[in-house]
């Protein structure tokens, strides 16, 4: 039996681990990416890391975007965008929340927003929102706002939208965050299916002719998309569609996240988002304990924990 405190816990370090995991194998096509059973945090011995500067264990942009919601989520008791976008700012700025307080890697979109909301842009008008804004840098990160929320499916979805709007304000992205907060959540509570739950969830909030409900039924889940494999691109469909896949697919956290990195390309976050829902499906016991000690940073997350382990208790 899983407990929620032990889905919570394996949610936060479900996402870090799979986010350093998939760190030195970022930017390699699927076919040069090492056999299943020899990715570790220290790939294989010739193999060419992206980031070979970066210790390995080391959570990327992935990782500190989701502690920097969280901090921000704990301290206003709240989801607030302009703290939000100043938190990240902080970041980006002064390597706040990242380990050793290195940024190593920044998505063009979201520096692009971070430049307007350092610039006085209001927070809710910094992400770019044309069709072509829509990699995958506020799915990223929203996996703590689910852990944390206590508020109803449509409050839940409505946050999952106005924290998207701060670096990714197209209504694809904000939809996609929408519906992995709902997986989340189906997560958390123990569902047998949460996705396809989650996806019942959000049709039931927004009924076909609102313009959120258009997006899913065209662009992220139109006919037959239940049967197309992710990628594990950057592109926030294929990658909220990889990890659907590779959660599906797996019996255990280590050969879900395993998975997210086997697809190449931008592996870091298909494993962090993917290793975020089987973190809370199997708990932090289920996650390897050889990942969780070699995981770097853990005097940055152990506090944001606490508090969010007593904010549930509540």
């Amino acid at each position: 039996m899983v407990t929620r405190e032990e889905r919570i816990e394996g949610g936060v370090l479900g996402l870090l681990v799979g986010d350093a995991l998939g760190v030195p194998y970022e930017f390699h096509a699927p076919e040069w990416i090492p056999a299943r059973d020899a990715i570790e945090f220290e790939p294989p011995a010739g193999f060419g890391r992206a980031h070979p500067d970066t210790p390995p264990g080391t959570w990327s942009d992935d990782g500190a975007h989701a502690l920097c919601l969280l901090d921000s989520l704990l301290y206003q008791g709240r989801l607030d965008p302009e703290d939000l976008g100043r938190r990240l700012v902080n970041w980006r700025e002064w390597g706040y929340l990242a380990v050793d307080g290195c940024v190593f890697d920044v998505g063009i979109q979201t520096d692009r927003a971070l430049a307007a909301v350092r610039a006085g842009v209001p927070a809710l008008r910094a992400g770019p929102s044309g069709p072509q804004d829509n990699g995958n840098g506020a799915l990223m990160r929203v996996l703590p706002l689910a852990l944390w929320h206590r508020g109803s499916d449509a409050e839940l979805a409505t946050d999952a939208m106005v924290q998207s709007r701060v670096t990714h304000g197209h209504a694809r992205s904000q939809v996609c965050c929408a519906l992995y907060c709902l997986w989340a959540r189906r997560a958390l509570e123990g569902s047998a299916q949460p996705w396809a739950e989650a996806v019942k969830a959000f049709r039931a909030l927004y009924p076909e002719g609102t313009e959120s409900r258009l997006e899913l039924d065209t662009t992220v889940l139109p006919l037959g998309a239940e049967d197309t494999p992710g990628r594990g691109t950057g592109y926030v469909v294929d990658c909220l569609r990889s990890a659907r896949d590779c959660v599906g697919a797996a019996a255990a956290y280590e050969d879900v996240v395993r998975s997210a990195v086997r697809l190449g390309h931008d592996t870091d976050t298909t494993a962090a988002v993917a290793g975020g829902i089987a973190g809370v499906i199997h708990g932090v016991r289920g996650i390897p304990a050889r990942w969780l000690r070699a995981l770097r940073g853990r005097e940055l997350v152990e506090p944001l924990l606490h508090k969010l382990l007593a904010h549930s208790g509540r």
